[in-house]
């Protein structure tokens, strides 16, 4: 039998970071079997003697924190080691390197990275944006927007739009329809634009559009979810793209961060050749 893991997330703050870092390490393990418990806004003594008072009831712990305030940090990798459990700081380190490199002395203040300052707010707009253009409910003002991604339906236009909106672009998406015109905007005088083309493979999209009849409780039968039909849609799509040449991104095995980190990509070197 596999060993089974406890891993215990511990954080000063929301724990966002926390569950980035260890997304990207238990991806470097097919065969790490676990189970994790979050705790958030760890702050006192008090809160880490609790969360580590449950630690004793446990096996297998492993317990990975990101916490800035180093009195706090040092308490807890001192009671860790006392109880002979493997404790690991994800931030520590690193920003105790940065001071060194910088001269400068870390704030060690908790929830620095949400600070309500400028790019919170130009984030909040993206996303206010972003969700009033979603589906093309909106194109008279679509060249306000950094990205526009254009695809057929079920090509992964709007939770990529949404994680865009997050990392602050303003992000408009259009669904493709045969024989029904593109904003003028977007095909005219559009150098500046950052327009991308989402495509997928049939069998993919396939699967993906049963799935969303199926829990739409749709039972007639359906271009739809015809294979030829998307087939179809799909060369309309890429005609399209390859017309006004834009850049086309395939999300048939790609993560929505994936596919998003592809069109930042294009988005600057778009922004970086017209400067």
């Amino acid at each position: 039998m596999k060993d089974f893991y406890k891993i215990y997330l511990v954080s000063d703050s929301t724990g966002e970071t926390l569950d980035r870092i260890f997304l990207a390490i238990k991806a470097q393990f097919p065969n790490f079997l676990y189970t994790n418990k979050k705790y958030s806004f760890v702050r006192t003594e008090h809160q880490i003697e609790k969360i580590l008072d449950e630690c004793e009831k446990e096996e297998g712990i492993i317990i990975l924190y990101t916490i800035v305030d180093t009195k706090l940090a040092k308490f807890l990798t001192n009671k860790c080691k006392h109880s002979n459990l493997p404790c690991f700081g994800i931030l520590g380190n690193l920003i105790m390197n940065f001071s060194k490199l910088l001269n400068q002395k870390a704030t060690h203040k908790p929830s620095g990275q949400h600070a309500l300052d400028d790019e919170y707010y130009n984030r909040i707009e993206a996303i206010q944006f972003t969700m009033s253009h979603d589906d093309g409910k909106m194109t008279d003002d679509i060249e306000k927007a950094d990205v526009v991604l254009l695809g057929i339906s079920r090509t992964s236009k709007t939770p990529t739009s949404i994680y865009l909106a997050n990392r602050g672009y303003k992000t408009s998406n259009i669904a493709l329809v045969k024989n029904i015109n593109l904003p003028k905007q977007l095909t005219e005088n559009n150098k500046n634009t950052c327009i991308v083309g989402l495509v997928v493979d049939p069998d993919r999209l396939l699967d993906v559009r049963k799935n969303r009849m199926t829990s739409l409780k749709e039972k007639q039968p359906s271009t739809y979810i015809n294979i030829e039909n998307i087939k179809e849609e799909i060369n309309f799509s890429k005609k399209l793209f390859k017309k006004h040449k834009w850049p086309i991104i395939d999300v048939t095995r790609k993560s929505v961060e994936e596919t998003a980190a592809s069109v930042i990509k294009i988005h600057d070197i778009l922004k970086n050749k017209n400067v």
